[in-house]
C-alpha cells in the first residue's frame, strides 16, 4: 500500500492528467497544470521548450513569470541555454545557481532572462517520445540550491505525462501549418493560371481581331491588286512574260496569307465546335503538305466536346493543330490518327503518328511542344507525350475532366 506522502503525489499525478485532456494548444496546457506542478516541484518559473519539426529551432511556453523566451519567435537551438539537453548531450540539468553556472552562459546564449530574473535554482529534464528528445521541461526558483535529485526525478515523471500531448499537440500544428503553406502555394498558382488564362483569352481575341483585319483588308487589297495585274500583263505593250510570274508570286502570297487568316481565326471551330474543326484542320493540312499521308479520327466523345467553355474548347484545338503540324512537318509520316475519347467523365484527346519520333531530349523540349504544355495547364488538363505504343513515332495526349450532364443525356 501507499503512504499518505505516496498516494498525495500519486493523487497529483493525477490531477494533471486530468487537466491535460481537452487542452488544445502549448498555452492552455502549461496554465492548466502549474498550479499541480507546484505542489510536487515548487517554483517560481515553470516553462515547456519544444523543438521545432526540423530539429533546427524551438519555441518556449512559459507559466508564472514573463520572460522573454516565450515572447521570442523560434529560436535556433544552438542559441538554447539547456542545448546540451535538447541535443541528448546530457540526460538532465541541476543547477544550484545558474547566474553563475557557465552552462548556461556561453558565446551566442540566449540566456538573459536567467540574470534579469535571478532564476538561480534550475532544473531540467527532456520531453521524450519513443526515445526521440521534442523538448524540455524546466523548473526555475529564486532561491539557490533549492533542488535535488529527487526533484529531478518527479520532473522526469511529469515530463513523461506530458510528452504525449505536446507530441500530438506539435504534430497537429505542424499539419496545419504545412496545409495553410499548400493551400497558399495553391491559391497562388491558382491565381497565376486564371490570370494566364484571362491574358490567353484576350490574346486568342487579339488574334482572332487580326485575322479579321487581315481579311477585310489587306487580303481584299491583295486580290484587287492581282486582279488589276491579270488585266496589265493582256496589254500588247507589256511584257506578259514578265508580269506573268509576279501575279503567279502574288497569287502563292494571298493563299499563305488565307492560311495564316484560317489560324488566327477558326471559323469551323467557332461554328461547328472542337470535333469537327480537328478533322476539316487535319484533312486540309494532310492534303496541302503534299505527302501521302492516311488520316483518320475516331470519336467516341459522346458530344462531351458539346459543352465545353470556349476557351477549353480553343485551347484543345490549338493543342492538337500543334500536334498534327509537328507531325507532318518533322514526323514524315505515313499516317496520322486523333482520337477522341469520353469515359467515365474524363476526356481524352489522342493524336498518333508513325514517323520519326522524338529521338533526343532537346528535341523534345521544342517550343511547339513547350506551347502545348502551357495551354494544357491552363485549363488545367494533363499533357503528356512519348513514343508510340508498340511502333516507331510520337503519341500526344491531353485528358481533363468534362460536365456528365451531356454524356447522360446522349447516352440516354
Amino acid at each position: 500500500m501507499l503512504n499518505p506522502s505516496q498516494n498525495s503525489l500519486f493523487e497529483r499525478y493525477l490531477g494533471i492528467s486530468r487537466l491535460l485532456a481537452g487542452q488544445l494548444d502549448f498555452n492552455s496546457i502549461i496554465q492548466a497544470v502549474a498550479a499541480e506542478i507546484s505542489h510536487i516541484i515548487p517554483h517560481d518559473h515553470l516553462d515547456v521548450c519544444i523543438k521545432m519539426v526540423d530539429g533546427k529551432y524551438h519555441i518556449a511556453y512559459e507559466s508564472g513569470l514573463e520572460t522573454a523566451w516565450s515572447k521570442h519567435p523560434p529560436a535556433l537551438l544552438t542559441g538554447s541555454p539547456i542545448r546540451t539537453l535538447l541535443s541528448g548531450e546530457v540526460d538532465y540539468l541541476l543547477s544550484a545557481d545558474a547566474c553563475a553556472d557557465p552552462r548556461f552562459h556561453f558565446e551566442g546564449a540566449f540566456s538573459s532572462p536567467i540574470i534579469q530574473l535571478a532564476l538561480r535554482g534550475r532544473l531540467h529534464v527532456p520531453l521524450k517520445v519513443q526515445g526521440d528528445i521534442i523538448g524540455a521541461l524546466s523548473c526555475s526558483s529564486h532561491l539557490s540550491d533549492c533542488y535535488t535529485m529527487e526533484d529531478v526525478e518527479s520532473a522526469r515523471s511529469i515530463a513523461d505525462l506530458l510528452a504525449p500531448y505536446f507530441f500530438a499537440l506539435r504534430a497537429a500544428e505542424q499539419a496545419k501549418r504545412s496545409a495553410i503553406v499548400e493551400t497558399e502555394a495553391r491559391a497562388r498558382e491558382e491565381g497565376l493560371r486564371l490570370g494566364a488564362l484571362k491574358l490567353t483569352e484576350a490574346l486568342e481575341a487579339e488574334r482572332q481581331r487580326i485575322g479579321m483585319d487581315l481579311h477585310d483588308q489587306t487580303l481584299a487589297d491583295l486580290t484587287r491588286l492581282s486582279r488589276r495585274m491579270e488585266r496589265l500583263s493582256g496589254l500588247a505593250d507589256l511584257h506578259g512574260d514578265a508580269v506573268e510570274p509576279l501575279c503567279r508570286t502574288l497569287q502563292q502570297c494571298m493563299h499563305d496569307l488565307r492560311q495564316i487568316i484560317e489560324e488566327a481565326k477558326p471559323t469551323v471551330l467557332q461554328l461547328f465546335g472542337v470535333a469537327e474543326a480537328i478533322e476539316n484542320h487535319l484533312e486540309r493540312s494532310v492534303r496541302e503538305s503534299g505527302h501521302a499521308i492516311e488520316w483518320r479520327m475516331i470519336d467516341e466523345s459522346h458530344e462531351a466536346l458539346v459543352d465545353l467553355d470556349q476557351t477549353v474548347a480553343t485551347a484543345l484545338f490549338r493543342i492538337v493543330q500543334e500536334a498534327v503540324n509537328n507531325a507532318i512537318r518533322h514526323g514524315q509520316p505515313k499516317s496520322i490518327l486523333v482520337r477522341l475519347v469520353s469515359c467515365d467523365g474524363i476526356l481524352s484527346i489522342e493524336v498518333e503518328d508513325d514517323g520519326g519520333g522524338i529521338r533526343s531530349p532537346r528535341e523534345k523540349a521544342g517550343h511547339g511542344i513547350d506551347n502545348m504544355k502551357t495551354r494544357a495547364r491552363l485549363i488545367s488538363a494533363r499533357f503528356e507525350i512519348g513514343a508510340k505504343v508498340g511502333g516507331f513515332g510520337t503519341s500526344i495526349r491531353v485528358t481533363l475532366p468534362v460536365e456528365r450532364k451531356r454524356i447522360a443525356e446522349t447516352l440516354a
